[in-house]
């Protein structure tokens, strides 16, 4: 069942791709026609995924409810002649059942991704200082850098860096990066998180001193569907850029392996 189910959203995604591709390479008459068609595909997926997260919501609730069951019967086994097969029964079952559950949660976290990625990017803009929001983005997420032994160093702005954006959004992009970096950090080490101005922009520097990215991969990790790591969704950097952009923004990305990865993003200021 999850395979099917994770088999069929990849489907989905890999039919949107394609969409995206003839959009770019088409005359200018072909993209409107084509952009109303991936505006009909985005609806029916979209559609797909959510009545996907209906099953897969009742399948996880099951599988708690037949753990917590488990764990009763469990209980009951008292007796000293019964302990033996059928404990190690037990053991299996909720191996077994831990192992789905995990699954179930990765299938749930493809399909937030992927509403995500094919949502319209509605921007609620406000007139905010790019330094606060980064302020805040940081105190959020020191506890957690701490504990898997990241060092973060932050170099802000000191003159305010005021751009119209979305919050909300902008710290959901960072948020990402940050987890990004964090991961290539198997060891520990440094988070560098700047701000600064150049010209019309702010820019927001996020750099980590990890595993760095391969020279053959740098040029496709904000493409859909593309991670290096085994369990990632490929949607997350996309998802960051398709953000950043609806911004009228940009982002950039420098590495080199076993030295570290450097992002860049820039926003236009509000020139009064």
């Amino acid at each position: 069942m999850l395979h099917f189910v994770g088999g069929f959203v990849i489907g989905l995604l890999t039919g949107a791709v394609v969409f995206l591709y003839i959009k770019r390479f088409t005359t200018q008459t072909d993209k409107n026609q084509h952009l109303v068609q991936l505006e009909e595909l985005s609806k029916l997926t979209g559609g797909l995924a959510h009545e996907i997260k209906n099953p897969l919501s009742t399948i996880k609730l099951t599988l708690d409810l037949v753990s917590e069951e488990l764990e009763e019967l469990g209980a009951l086994q008292s007796e000293p002649s019964r302990a033996g097969g059928n404990d190690r029964a037990l053991q299996r079952a909720y191996r077994q059942i831990g192992i789905i559950q995990k699954e179930a949660n990765r299938l749930e976290q493809i399909l937030e991704d992927f509403l995500h990625y094919i949502g319209r990017t509605e921007l609620r803009l406000v007139s905010s200082d790019i330094n606060e929001l980064v302020g805040d983005m940081i105190d959020f997420y020191t506890p957690q850098a701490h504990s898997h032994s990241v060092t973060i160093r932050q170099g802000l702005s000191a003159e305010p860096l005021i751009c119209r954006i979305d919050a909300d959004m902008l710290k959901q992009v960072m948020l990402n990066l940050f987890i990004n970096a964090q991961q290539a950090l198997t060891n520990g080490g440094e988070l560098m998180i700047r701000t600064d101005r150049q010209k019309n922009d702010a820019v927001i520097q996020i750099s980590d001193t990890g595993r760095g990215i391969p020279p053959d991969q740098l040029p496709h990790i904000f493409d859909a569907y593309y991670s290096s790591r085994p369990r990632g969704s490929g949607l997350g950097l996309p998802t960051a850029r398709k953000i950043i952009e609806a911004h009228n923004g940009t982002i950039s990305v420098d590495s080199e392996p076993g030295k570290g990865t450097s992002f860049m993003i820039k926003l236009p200021l509000q020139i009064p």
